[in-house]
């Protein structure tokens, strides 16, 4: 593996728990924005097992040319380049996507950057669109184990305005993107992957 390579261990011990569902939601050929891309890993195994998808890999602007060493070296056609892409701006950089997926990025958002990935959500996907969320998650405001409670402290040290969200609070600004839960998995290591579906338009 080239040094220049950034590198998650957690992405290598996730990434078939999240393909197995991406794998019951996605069998059509779509295009899919994935924010926050980070490694790159996600990507590049989801889009070798499920070749129909085009994955746009995305990240904030000073990430994107690490992000792109592993995105490029990949060389897959349905694998473009990572572009620029940050949630708190009014008109996201993405060519509609079809679908979206996002892992391990709203625990470190603030929390005014959460309702705002929620209001691109409602910009940008279209009715009968799915969005996939995967990372830890309170619900009722209890956390699911007392590792994820220990991280939570690790976030707030690091940053105040970071931090394991509520559940409760998520689904809410879904609704208010216009999205209704499908799924809640329980995943490996205190996680969860949630589902959502955007509704149609009242008529």
């Amino acid at each position: 593996m080239p040094d220049n390579l950034p590198y998650s261990q957690a992405c290598e011990n996730n990434k078939d728990y999240i393909l197995a569902v991406l794998s019951r939601h996605l069998s059509e050929p779509a295009r899919i924005t994935e924010i926050g891309s980070g490694t790159g890993q996600h990507a590049v195994h989801f889009t070798q097992h499920l070749p129909h998808l085009i994955w746009q890999t995305t990240d904030l602007s000073q990430n994107v040319e690490l992000l792109n060493n592993r995105i490029l070296l990949a060389g897959r056609n349905n694998l473009p380049p990572a572009i620029a892409l940050d949630v708190t701006q009014e008109q996201w950089n993405c060519e509609n996507p079809t679908h979206i997926f996002t892992a391990n990025s709203l625990h470190i958002m603030a929390e005014l950057s959460v309702r705002k990935f929620f209001a691109g959500i409602r910009k940008n996907l279209v009715p009968e669109s799915m969005l996939f969320v995967y990372g830890p998650f309170k619900y009722q405001n209890e956390f699911t184990s007392e590792s994820n409670a220990r991280f939570d402290l690790w976030l707030k040290a690091r940053d105040p305005e970071s931090g394991i969200r509520d559940f409760e609070t998520v689904n809410g600004y879904a609704k208010s993107a216009g999205l209704v839960l499908e799924e809640d998995n329980i995943m490996p290591a205190n996680n969860q992957l949630l589902a959502w579906k955007k509704q149609q338009p009242d008529v």
